[in-house]
């Protein structure tokens, strides 16, 4: 039980994150422009598609392993495209940035141990 409830949350983020990219890609897209992604809107636009059908898979225990891997994957480029703290001159922003940075590390080792589970 405490395993299903675990996984429902780390999934939800991604279900949520993904549906916001998915409808709205254009703030990201800018930031996925800049580190010299083709088709920046395309991609952006298939990275939350893909973030809520793998995190959906995650919630419903459908595949987890392979939707955890399929997040991890996603998210290791999403956080160093998007969340780059260390070319902000403002603390303020370098400081919002670098807690989005190591949140998203958090989330990647929810993923980590879905993929170390034995019982999967």
């Amino acid at each position: 039980m405490l395993k299903t409830l675990a996984r429902l949350f780390l999934a939800s983020i991604f279900i949520i994150g993904g549906a916001n990219t998915f409808i709205n890609p254009d703030g990201r897209a800018s930031k996925v422009a800049a580190a010299g992604i083709p088709k920046p809107r395309q991609a952006t636009i298939l990275n939350g598609a893909l973030m809520v059908v793998a995190g959906s898979m995650l919630a419903l225990d459908i595949a987890p392993k392979l939707s955890a891997a399929l997040l991890a994957g996603l998210l290791i480029p999403t956080t160093f495209v998007g969340h780059p703290f260390w070319k902000e001159q403002n603390p303020r922003d370098r400081a919002n940035q670098q807690v989005h940075f190591l949140k998203n590390l958090v989330m990647l080792g929810g993923l980590l141990t879905v993929l170390a589970e034995k019982d999967c």
